[in-house]
């Protein structure tokens, strides 16, 4: 299944949406306009997805066909979800403009939203080849492609380009880790990590990609080992004590859990996880008072978060507040079905 990229959606398209926003809108009154591209364009701008895509279709209908409605047609159906659609308009878009870079990446980022990555990997290097693009997005969808079929060392180049990174970098193999870390490329991030501390032993935040790494393993000895490598290089990292509580936590070490979990709280007093960790900690130690001070805490700020309720709800239950406890428990099961499809009329 892809996982959908931050700014996928925004590929599509700068140059549209502003030219949208300086065309007129006419009035609900004013005497029917010409049917153009930018009569289209400019509805589409303001939301008017259905009634610019009928005016594209008949624009799509003349002999010779207007150059441009192909590619806004794929943008809208973009818009939609409609990824076939949108695939097909764009592919009607390059044939009539063999120079038409944003139709060139837009189909490309279609096929990566259908998970058609091979496919998709050529249509997005022939637009960057084409025009150096001022949208970074590109670059970010083909280094999820490249990384998707194990092209590590052109993903990472692609990253880095984004940054300004140089593409062998110590940066830049931090940089690609990390992203790797996001798709569960536990294997390939654990390695840009290491590389990025053999060029550069001291670089931040390479201890705690690899600590990451091990966290989400299952290792933990390894993951306090790096955790704690990492805070001799960089010890005013919030983030850090957070996952070196959570590994201390895991392990079975609670007193130094709720040590570097203290500290956390210090450096970022309005983060939930450290106060959800404390109170999993205290219970841990058998302390449910403690641990209730600190739930209640992470509830106020997040009322949304099941975790939060299903610990609230164990602390309850151990100071002998059955209602309450049930209550969180019942809380816990609503919130892991709301999303879920309800009956009709309900």
């Amino acid at each position: 299944m892809v996982r959908r990229a931050v700014g996928i959606f925004l590929v599509a398209s700068a140059t549209w949406m502003a030219g949208a926003q300086s065309a007129p809108q006419a009035a609900p009154d004013a005497p029917a306009q010409a049917v153009t591209v930018e009569s289209a364009r400019s509805l589409a701008g303001h939301g008017r997805l259905d009634q610019a895509m009928a005016q594209l279709n008949q624009l799509a209908a003349q002999t010779p066909e207007p150059a441009g409605v192909e590619r806004l047609r794929g943008i809208i159906f973009y818009q939609r979800e409609q990824f076939t659609e949108a695939i097909d308009a764009f592919t009607k878009a390059v044939a009539q403009d063999p120079g038409d870079r944003e139709s060139m990446e837009m189909h490309g980022v279609s096929l990566f939203r259908l998970g058609r990555i091979p496919q998709a990997i050529p249509f997005l290097e022939q637009a960057k080849a084409t025009v150096q693009s001022a949208n970074i997005d590109p670059d970010y969808v083909l280094a999820l492609c490249y990384a998707d079929v194990q092209r590590y060392d052109d993903s990472r180049h692609a990253f880095a380009r984004q940054f300004g990174f140089a593409p062998d970098s110590a940066e830049a193999h931090l940089l690609a880790g990390r992203m790797f870390l996001r798709r569960e490329l536990r294997d390939p991030a654990g390695a840009e990590a290491q590389k990025a501390l053999d060029l550069e032993p001291g670089i931040p935040l390479a201890h705690e990609l690899l600590g990451e790494v091990a966290l989400s393993q299952g290792d933990m000895a390894t993951a306090v080992k790096e955790f704690e490598a990492e805070r001799k290089v960089n010890p005013l990292n919030p983030d850090l004590y957070s996952r070196l509580g959570d590994a201390y936590l895991r392990a079975g070490q609670y007193d130094h859990a709720q040590q570097m979990l203290n500290r956390a709280v210090l450096l970022m007093p309005y983060a939930t996880e450290p106060f959800i960790l404390l109170g999993e900690t205290f219970l841990k130690l058998q302390q449910p008072i403690q641990a209730l001070h600190y739930l209640d805490h992470a509830e106020r700020m997040d009322p949304s978060n099941y975790i939060t309720h299903n610990l609230l709800g164990q602390a309850y239950k151990a100071v002998g507040q059955k209602e309450a406890a049930n209550r969180e428990f019942k809380m816990v099961v609503e919130l892991q079905h709301q999303n879920d499809p309800k009956p009709a009329g309900k």
